[in-house]
């Protein structure tokens, strides 16, 4: 049985701030994979980025996602993850991984400067044109797609919570004891 959970979606959807907040409801650890790439470079990502390119960063993050090897822990993972089909394949074989699905207009709200925030983007690509060519591929990969485009934290945390114990054929209250129900 899978005991982990893996967050992927576009930069935006929330992986980190739900990831935290659904690691105390289960009582996981919890798991990073941005912050394991720059602990293993030495350098954050942008500035990682401006040195190897996104091809470059593509290899590095798969090579990083491929040797997670944790148990009960929520992970939250970058969103070019996707690009990296050696890194997924690891992470749906040792997680159920979880898409956060978020339009492309509450993403176009929450955003700052992309290029700091560390996003792969190839010149002259609009957010629109990476949400189209990602979208595709968090599916694919998906075990759950949990829509989070208007739910706060919480209501992430609970439709998570329902669905991942659905795919385990339990019913919620014995799956585990959200505090958010």
């Amino acid at each position: 049985m899978k005991n982990n959970i893996t967050l992927i979606g576009m930069p935006g959807a929330g992986k980190s701030t739900v990831g935290i907040v659904l690691a105390k409801v289960l009582g996981y650890d919890f798991v990073d994979s941005d912050l394991l790439i720059q602990k293993s470079e030495g350098k954050l990502l942008w500035q990682i980025m401006a040195e190897v390119g996104n091809d470059g960063f593509n290899q590095i993050e798969e090579r990083v996602n491929s040797e997670i090897n944790v148990s009960n822990s929520v992970i939250a993972t970058g969103g070019s993850v996707i690009y990296g089909p050696r890194a997924m394949e690891h992470l749906r074989s040792i997680s159920t991984v979880v898409y956060l699905k978020v339009s492309c207009a509450t993403l176009s709200h929450r955003l700052g400067d992309l290029t700091k925030r560390g996003v792969v983007f190839s010149p002259g690509q609009t957010l629109q044109d990476l949400y189209d060519e990602r979208a595709p591929l968090y599916e694919k990969y998906a075990h759950i797609t949990v829509n989070v485009s208007n739910k706060s934290v919480q209501q992430a945390v609970a439709a998570i919570e329902e669905l991942y114990c659905a795919g385990r054929g339990k019913p919620d209250h014995t799956c585990f004891r959200s505090s958010f129900r």
